[in-house]
């Protein structure tokens, strides 16, 4: 209800809805006027780390912007960047999993907020010419009623003034879900699992395309859909997620 209150608000005067919808940190319950207070800001998403500019990858070592990790020179990926602007590792996960599983959607701006802060924080990062959210099958988006990936890209798009093309791509294969495959088998399981639109074939072609989504664990979905707008001809392919699964 609090939720679906804070969207109503959205487009209200900051300090009337603030006035009518006090707001807690998700995180420490502290009283604030965001979904976190500065100080959990400053403890878990700031400063920001090095990271391997194609996968987005922890370094270990400070980079600028232009060093890749050896998983990706070993094994090279069809996307050619990859922002994210957090860890997917507690607490911030519990927030992911709040917006995923839990249907708070007004989280999603937020982390829409956080992923624009990592665009403009990182000079050397080429922006894309248009945003697409990773597709769901239809039967999973019936099952949750949204998809957090598209919910995160449409603030975000407005953030950046890039525009949003929701249908570039459409998932082919409703295949099980990644978390739920065991890791040697995710490769396979997500396999030929999208396709570009039909009529959106001009609208790749040539095209930077930055590909939204809120987890990055494995990226072999991120990397398949990055491989079929390549084969359709796109230009370049970048990846803008809010957290980043560190390697195990």
């Amino acid at each position: 209800m609090a939720d679906r209150l804070r969207l109503c608000l959205q487009g209200w005067p900051p300090a009337l809805a603030r006035a009518l919808l006090p707001s807690s940190c998700a995180l420490c319950g502290g009283r604030c006027t965001g979904v976190i207070c500065p100080p959990c800001h400053g403890e878990h998403l700031a400063p920001r780390k090095a990271r391997c500019r194609r996968c987005a990858n922890l370094l270990g070592f400070d980079g600028d912007g232009r060093i890749e990790c050896g998983a990706c020179l070993a094994d090279r990926r069809a996307f050619d960047a990859t922002l994210a602007a957090t860890d997917y590792a507690a607490p911030l996960d519990q927030l992911v999993l709040q917006l995923k599983f839990g249907g708070r959607l007004a989280l999603a701006p937020w982390c829409a907020q956080m992923i624009g802060d990592t665009v403009r924080a990182e000079r050397q990062f080429l922006l894309p010419n248009v945003l697409c959210p990773v597709p769901l099958g239809r039967q999973r988006l019936a099952e949750r009623g949204f998809n957090q990936a598209l919910e995160i890209a449409r603030p975000l798009s407005k953030l950046l003034g890039i525009p949003l093309r929701p249908r570039l791509a459409i998932r082919a294969l409703e295949t099980p879900a990644q978390s739920g495959v065991a890791p040697n088998q995710r490769r396979r399981n997500i396999r030929n699992a999208f396709i570009v639109s039909p009529d959106a074939l001009a609208m790749v072609r040539g095209q930077h395309i930055g590909i939204v989504d809120d987890v990055m664990t494995s990226g072999y979905t991120l990397n398949e859909l990055a491989a079929t707008f390549k084969r359709f001809g796109a230009a370049r392919v970048s990846n803008l997620v809010f957290a980043r699964t560190p390697p195990h």
